[in-house]
Parts: structure tokens; sequence; C-alpha cells
């Protein structure tokens, strides 16, 4: 059995000296790429790493990748740094000895471990871009946008991969928001400042029409500032008071007031300063002939967009003759007072006086009532031969307590004026009355219809509804034509702000020449007819009385229509 020799320690010397010379070899070339004195690719093999120099690269090349603002890097498969230019080495703070030759993934946080392998991933399969921080000597962070693109050196593929430094470009972009944010400020101000120029142009124009307007009108105009210093007068006020308008500060309208407005209307015009309300008030001025005429001045502010008063705006228009007008008026008035005290002192009297003189004459009427009954009795044969007087006697003495009785009812409206209203069934009403001048109507053999379906209720004193009804119901049975049936129609319907009831006749009819007169006091026109000439008075002194108003129509021998307006 033959065994190998084995190595004299000459031999292991002499292999030793080789290997640790190879070493340095290595070292010195690792170190040389390192600090860039020579190009090289290291490629990871199963025998270990080969360094590949590249001492033949451009030089030109290398120069403008070292000068680059962005940093550039050649990454193996396993993510090994296989070299770097000086920007990305300083943006970790770190020289090219620390940095080439070790795993890009030691300067990116562990957060973004599992990006980072995803986003090589995407670079080996062919290019990929993503943002990863980078994490500095000192610790701090520094965000960079990555470009990988796969590249093939010495039949070797690698990744290249550009960095640029995102916290300048974010800075810049804060730089770049903060001077738009910037231009956006000066553009408003210049805005406002453009509006605020094209609004001062507006208030002048305006000022110089009004202007121009308060000087066209025939009052005196006038302006003061928000402190009540006159500003301004128009040449009314010059015209009106002899001054002349070169010393305009020398004179305020308050120096031409009356000494007796003067306190007044200095008061009024403090208040309205101090709370903004508008001014109005009325004074004497002195004019150029140094007479005072009454004013009516008033004053509105002119206020800002912010609502601050900017100026006041006023005028004084002459209402001299209106003043004495009213005086006029209210003389007249109270004269008119006077003379409406005396008419109702009248009318009391008159009314007491008609209530006596009924009172009074009530009790000789029924003593001549009473002895006419006793001389019939104490006559012979019962006063037969004497009957016809006696009858006329008994005839005058009712007519004579019927006037009394009219009177009466005069003297009690004037009395019961004021009488509560209430929602009256007409219908109903009417009907009361039909059945109380029943009699009369079958007699006349009369027909009376009744339409109130379109105003059913009337709001009035049923009382002095149920006299108004009365009368003109019986007027027209009484004044009927023997010479035809006589129908009757009662009808009621909206008429504007009235309630129009009309009583309408076919009976005798009325002279158009007697319509004025049909409504006074004791006036008959039919004299074959009993009557006191009082009803169609009481009637329309009612319906006066309540705001309302008659009236008829009337022709000869064909009949009458009475209308009568209540208010609703």
């Amino acid at each position: 059995m033959s065994a190998s020799a084995s190595p004299t320690p000459s031999d292991l010397t002499r292999e030793n000296e080789e290997l640790r010379h190879r070493l340095q070899e290595a070292e010195d070339l690792i170190h040389a790429v390192r600090t860039g004195a020579v190009d090289a690719l290291a490629i990871q093999s199963p025998d270990g790493p080969r360094i590949f120099t590249l001492q033949g690269a451009d030089e030109s090349y290398r120069t403008l990748i070292e000068q680059m603002s962005e940093g550039a890097m050649l990454l193996n498969q396993d993510g090994t740094i296989l070299y770097c230019n000086a920007c990305l080495a300083s943006w970790l703070r770190r020289g090219l000895e620390e940095v080439i030759g070790q795993s890009f993934a030691v300067f990116i946080p562990r957060g973004f471990q599992v990006y980072w392998a995803a986003l090589l991933a995407q670079g080996w399969a062919g290019h990929g871009k993503g943002e990863v921080p980078l994490q500095t000597k000192g610790g701090a962070l520094r965000p960079l946008a990555l470009s990988l693109q796969v590249l093939t050196f010495s039949e070797a593929p690698v990744v290249a991969v550009i960095a640029t430094d995102l916290s300048a470009q974010r800075e810049i972009s804060n730089i770049q928001a903060l001077v738009a944010e910037q231009n956006v400020v000066i553009d408003r101000k210049n805005e406002e400042i453009r509006f605020q120029e094209s609004a001062r142009m507006v208030v002048e124009r305006a000022a110089a029409e009004a202007n121009r307007m308060l000087e066209g009108i025939p009052q005196i105009a006038w302006t003061a500032n928000p402190y009540g210093q006159t500003t301004y007068f128009n040449r009314r006020w010059f015209d009106f008071t002899g001054q002349p308008d070169q010393l305009l500060w020398k004179y305020r309208w308050e120096d031409y007031q009356h000494p007796e407005d003067a306190e007044q209307a200095g008061e009024l015009w403090e208040s309205c300063l101090r709370t903004g309300d508008a001014f109005e008030a009325e004074f004497r001025l002195r004019d150029r002939a140094e007479n005072y005429r009454w004013m009516l001045s008033r004053a509105f502010p002119s206020r800002n967009e912010q609502g601050d008063i900017i100026q006041w705006i006023g005028t004084c228009t002459d209402i001299h003759e209106h003043k004495l007008d009213l005086e006029r008026i209210d003389l007249a008035q109270q004269q008119l007072q006077l003379k409406n005290a005396q008419l109702t002192r009248v009318n009391i009297d008159l009314d007491n006086f008609i209530y006596t003189a009924s009172h009074d004459l009530r009790a000789p009427i029924t003593n001549i009532e009473g002895l006419l009954q006793a001389l019939l009795t104490e006559l012979p044969d019962g006063g037969a031969d004497v009957q016809p007087i006696m009858n006329m006697m008994q005839d005058s003495v009712d007519r004579f307590k019927r006037t009394i009785d009219h009177l009466t009812t005069i003297t009690k409206l004037q009395k019961e004026n004021d009488q509560p209203t209430a929602s009256v069934d007409l219908a109903y009403l009417i009907e009361e009355v039909r059945l109380d001048l029943q009699p009369q109507i079958q007699e006349a053999n009369a027909r009376v219809s009744v339409d109130v379906r379109e105003f059913p209720m009337i709001s009035f004193a049923e009382k002095n509804l149920r006299s108004i009804v009365y009368n003109l119901l019986s007027n027209a049975v009484k004044y009927r034509s023997p010479n035809r049936d006589l129908h009757i129609r009662i009808r009621c319907r909206p008429a504007g702000e009235y309630a129009l009831l009309t009583v309408q006749d076919n009976g005798l009819g009325i002279p158009a020449t007697s319509n004025e007169k049909l409504f006074g006091m004791f006036e008959r026109l039919h004299d074959h007819v009993e009557g006191s000439g009082m009803g169609l008075y009481i009637v329309k002194k009612i319906v006066e009385n309540a705001g309302g108003s008659i009236e008829v129509v009337s022709q000869l021998d064909v009949g009458s229509t009475f209308s009568v307006y209540l208010g609703r």
C-alpha cells in the first residue's frame, strides 16, 4: 500500500507565502476599487467572489458618473454594492471604502426591507422605480427616488441604480408652494387694490353725479361728516340766505334757525348722530330778507360696506305755506268742534224736549180720550146724533198718539246708536215680520217672495234690522195698486263691502220728483192711506247710524225698489 509524500516544512512555507501574496493582491485590488483608483466588477461565484478589473474603462465616462449630482451604484444579485459614486457616499455620510462591498440593504431602515426586496426584484426583472429612505451614519433619514435597470458587464449581469435626493425636491416643492401661496396673497392684494381704486373712482363719479343732482333739486341740500359738521351746501342755500359761498366753513344752517326752534332741533340732531337714525325736524330758517320761513329738514346716513357712517345727506324743504294752511285748518277744526259741541247740546236739548213733550202730552191725550168716552155715555141715545164727530175726534186722538210714539222712537234711536251687533238669520227674521203683518198681507191678497241664499246671515243689531224690514214690507202692502195683485220680492246678496237688501213691489210707485223728500220726517206722498210719515225716516236713520245707506228707484204706477246697503 502506497502513501503520498507528506509536504515538507519548506513546501508549506512556500505555499503559505504564495497564498499570502495572492491575498494581498486581492486586498489591494479591492482597496483600489473602493477608493475609485480603478474600475472593477465583483461577481459572486461558487468558488467565492471574482474581481474583474476595468482598467481599460472610458476615463471620461467615469469622471461624468463621479461628478453627477445624483447617486449611482451597481449591485450584484444579492444586493452587494459593486460600485457607487461619491455623491451617494456623501448622502450616506460615509467614505467610498465604507460603502463599496456592503449590502445596500444595510442602509435601509427595517420597516422598508420588504419593500426594498420587492423593488430589487423588479429591477432584476428588467426595470423598477420606487422611493425608499436611507439611513445616514448619524442615523438621519434621507428620502431617495431609485431607478433600477439591468446591465451586463463582462458577460455578468448587474443592476445599475440611479438615486435622486427627494429632500431637496421637497424643500423646493415647499418653497414653490410657499411662493405660490405668497403669489396668491399678492394677487389678492393687487385685486383688492384694483377694486379699491375702481371703487374710489365709482365713489368719485357718484359723488360728482350726486353733487350735480343736489344742485338741480329745488330744495336746499347739504351734507355733513359723521361728526355732524356741514361739508356742503347746494346753490339753493346761498340763494335763500343771501350769503356768499366763498367761505363755506363760516356758515352753518344752525346759525339761521329761529331761536325758539334751535335747541329742540339741535338735541334731535345730536341724538341721530349717536344712534344713526334718520333725522327729521321742522324749524324756521331766516332768509335773505330777514324773514323766518318754516322748513322740513330730513337727513339720512350714508354707510360703507362695513356699515359705518361716512356722511349725512340732507335737505331742507320750504313748508311755510303748508304750515300756515295747517294752522288755518287747525283753527277751522277748533271752530268746527265748537259748532259740533253746540249742535250736540242742541240735539240733547231737543231729545230731552221730545222725550218730555211726549211724556207730558200722553196724560192730556189720555184724559181727552177718557172724556170723549164719558161724553158719549152722557148724551141721549148714546150720542148717536154726534157719533161722526166723535169718531173724527177719536181718529185725531189716535193720530196724535202715534206721532208721540214715533217721536219717542226717534229719541230712542239717538240714544241707542251703539247697540251690539249679532249674527242674524235673515230668512227667520223676515218670516217673523211676515207673520206679524199676516192680516194685512191676506187682506191685500199679496204674494211675498224671499231669496236670501247668497247672504243668509247678517251681522247687525237684530232689533234695528227687524224695524227696517217691518217698515219696508208694511209700506209695500200699504201703498199697493188697486189695479193688480200685489207681488213683493225680498232679496239679499253681497255687494262689495256691503250686504245689499232689496225690497221690490209692483205698487203705486212714486213720482221721480218726490224721491228726495221721501225720507224726510212727517213726509207723506199718498194721503189716501193712513200714516204718520215717520217710517222711512226711521229706516234711513237706523241704516246711516250703522254706516250704511238706503236708495230708492221708483216709477209711478209701476212699482218701487228700496235698496238698503248694510255693512258686513
